[in-house]
């Protein structure tokens, strides 16, 4: 089996399919909604994090976020009336971004998925944005070069920062194949908001559940710029959760995550002390 590829200079775009659909531990998941629900109207569980500690305090305006090219002139930061501590207190948990990133075939999409599911049924508020998904709208004019990768991901860490603002638990799913990408969008938000989550199933694995043979089409030349064969995947070196999804099911995964978001305070679990009410 080839190693996986080494990062070269940008590239031109390419046409590579985007994110994994069908995975083999994928399955039809029983009815029911028997997860706890948090009603806003009654007291919070003691069982959360204080928010005050995960939360940044809030931006003067010339604190506000500039773009990569910095071309906006003449605008001012809004101050939202509504916080997202205020969010937080409303529905008794936190947001944070679970940022799964893996090879085409690890399993991203239907682990994000399927924590995603877990997650509603316990009343949580939550989304995926998935690669396929955002490449049909907001990067519909992105290719797969190095250079179009890099920008896919910066949209998405400002996409997810907003989710995070909102109160929301983002779950993003994306080969993200560069470190230095995924270290920006890190940066974007306090470390505790961050939770990189790697599908670290291997190349072997991912390529032999190619059901609609794109690795063997990437292998034969017929598609460049394909993650892990004609471009690279820089693996996490230190990931919040690296997850065997090349080995391990998908209930003892989605168990994994359920258990280090509920030890971080995110969801009602193991953490000590209550919501505190909003400034």
């Amino acid at each position: 089996m080839a190693p996986l590829a080494v990062r070269q200079p940008a590239r031109q775009s390419g046409a590579e399919p985007a994110e994994d659909r069908a995975h083999p531990l994928a399955r039809q998941r029983g009815g029911g909604g028997g997860g706890l629900r948090l009603n806003p109207g009654l007291p919070l569980p003691e069982t959360m994090a204080p928010i005050t500690q995960l939360l940044r305090p809030p931006m003067t305006s010339s604190q506000a976020p500039e773009g990569p090219a910095a071309k906006a002139t003449n605008i001012v930061w809004h101050h939202s009336t509504v916080t997202r501590a205020a969010r937080a207190h409303q529905r008794g948990h936190r947001s944070a971004i679970l940022w799964f990133t893996g090879l085409s075939g690890a399993g991203k999409s239907t682990l994000a998925n399927a924590v995603n599911s877990a997650l509603f049924e316990q009343g949580l508020a939550c989304y995926v944005l998935d690669g396929d998904n955002v490449r049909h709208g907001l990067c519909a004019d992105l290719g797969f070069s190095d250079a179009d990768r890099e920008e896919n991901i910066r949209r998405i860490g400002e996409v997810a920062k907003l989710f995070l603002d909102a109160g929301v638990v983002v779950l993003t799913a994306f080969v993200s194949p560069f470190r230095d990408d995924r270290r920006r969008a890190r940066a974007l938000v306090e470390a505790s908001d961050f939770i990189e989550i790697h599908c670290a199933a291997d190349l072997a694995v991912c390529e032999g559940r190619d059901t609609k043979g794109l690795y063997a089409k990437a292998r034969a030349g017929e598609i460049k710029e394909f993650t892990g064969i004609s471009s690279p995947y820089e693996e996490p070196e230190h990931p919040e959760l690296r997850i065997d999804t090349g080995c391990q099911s998908l209930e003892d995964s989605v168990a994994q995550v359920l258990a280090y978001l509920a030890a971080q305070g995110v969801v009602p679990g193991a953490a000590p002390s209550a919501l505190p009410s909003p400034a």
